[in-house]
């Protein structure tokens, strides 16, 4: 099983694949513990991490949850409501009353139009998979500019890193803004080409999913850089 030591690949597994014993260590997800074993029970990439033992999936769709921050999109507008693409299976709602404008009932289109990209929370989600959004918060907002990545949502905490260190490191190498959304999309905002080099960065780290040298794969990244300054 890996370890997680600095440079090694992680072991892909399959359904119903035994990945190691379970004495001494927690079942994360993707895994259940049978006779002293581990299961894997979806396909993806082995992981251990503080004796949690969990399979990180190749493919997954973003799910909300209370409290996300999502790059979101407008879909469509009516009276009183947009309705916003958040990258999964149901659409999010903004009623006009959690936009961070007073907006009159019938002017929505006057604030927001289709295709416009906010930076929202989710409000809340109920048994019937209703998303409803808020703009009102710390930095929730109309993005007006720079350019949205959409990534696969189950890497998202690997361009984050440990307490948002690779996401930093990323922003301090490009001296650009990065946002990251729970929902898989990221907005950068700096000139062209910080722009342009952290697209290529968050790509990589999300390709790269399996592997453990992120250090060394965001120095590289970063020489690149300074080698087309």
């Amino acid at each position: 099983m890996s370890q997680g030591q600095s440079g090694a690949e992680q072991r892909l597994v399959t359904p119903g694949m035994a990945v190691g014993p379970s004495t001494g260590k927690r079942a994360g997800s993707g895994v259940v513990a049978a006779n002293d074993t581990f299961i894997a029970t979806q396909l993806g990439w082995l992981r251990e991490r503080n004796s949690t033992v969990s399979v990180d999936p190749i493919n997954a769709a973003y799910m909300p949850r209370s409290g996300d921050l999502v790059v979101a999109t407008v879909a469509e507008v009516r009276n009183n409501l947009w309705f916003m693409n958040i990258n999964g299976s149901f659409q999010g709602l903004l009623p006009m009353s959690l936009a961070p404008w007073k907006v009159e009932f019938g002017a929505a289109r006057q604030h927001m139009d289709v295709g416009d990209v906010v930076l929202a929370r989710v409000q809340e989600v109920d048994e019937c998979h209703n998303v409803v959004l808020t703009m009102k918060g710390v930095g929730l907002r109309r993005l007006n500019q720079g350019a949205v990545e959409t990534l696969p949502v189950q890497h998202i905490d690997r361009i984050r890193g440990e307490n948002n260190e690779n996401l930093q490191r990323l922003r301090e190498a490009c001296d650009s803004r990065i946002m990251v959304g729970d929902n898989g999309r990221v907005w950068i905002d700096g000139s062209l080409a910080g722009i342009r080099w952290a697209r290529k960065a968050v790509h990589a780290l999300a390709s790269t999913g399996h592997r453990t040298d992120i250090n060394e794969l965001l120095t590289t990244l970063e020489n690149e850089l300074k080698g087309d300054a």
